[in-house]
């Protein structure tokens, strides 16, 4: 029995780190907006990660397509590549949080809102870990060109997505709500002392 387990569990963890050297490997010309210009991959094991520790995720799939989430979206990567790697659950869960970057840029954010209330519950914890990890980012670390109304405008558009998967996790939902507040009062803060 302990075999079996301690068996189930270096294959999880073989599985995580594979799908890790996968986006690494995908998004490694990638950088982030904020000012350092931060390693993208960064922000797809920070959205595993909390989704592990602070939504007690412990959903291989789900994990694994939090890593993989933006693959499809932002690399050469395609969804049958997903699926020959890492299996049609990783795959489908990718796709339904992938944005078809084909469309303008505020149909796909009008798409995100409505999609978010007809995902699957993977779908929509994969999309909590996205938000809450942008919305961090967003406040603490924004893109230098991103105007404090700009700023406020993503809080607002991610709290119209995250009513969409309401539900799914009460402490990634707590976190989101907790995050979006301390958000809001860090970007006014700093208007008022520009």
């Amino acid at each position: 029995m302990l075999n079996r387990c301690l068996g189930a569990a270096i294959s999880s963890s073989a599985d995580l780190l594979r799908a890790i050297a996968f986006a690494a490997d995908k998004h490694r010309d990638q950088r982030r907006k904020d000012a350092e210009a931060s390693p993208y991959v960064n922000h797809v094991i920070a959205v595993a990660e909390l989704l592990a520790r602070v939504g007690e995720i412990t959903d291989q799939t789900v994990l694994v397509a939090a890593i993989l989430h933006d693959t499809v979206e932002d690399t050469e990567t395609t969804a049958q590549e997903l699926a020959d790697h890492f299996g049609t659950a990783v795959a489908r869960i990718v796709a339904e949080v992938t944005d078809d970057k084909a469309l303008p840029k505020e149909e796909r954010k009008l798409l995100q809102v409505e999609h978010a209330r007809d995902a699957s519950p993977a779908a929509k914890l994969v999309k909590l870990g996205d938000k809450i990890v942008n919305v961090v980012d967003v406040t603490n670390q924004p893109p230098p060109t991103w105007s404090v109304e700009r700023r406020l405008e993503y809080l607002a558009w991610a709290e119209r997505v995250i009513a969409g998967c309401r539900g799914t996790n009460a402490a990634l939902e707590r976190m989101f709500d907790e995050v979006v507040v301390r958000g809001r009062e860090k970007i006014l803060q700093e208007a008022g002392a520009a």
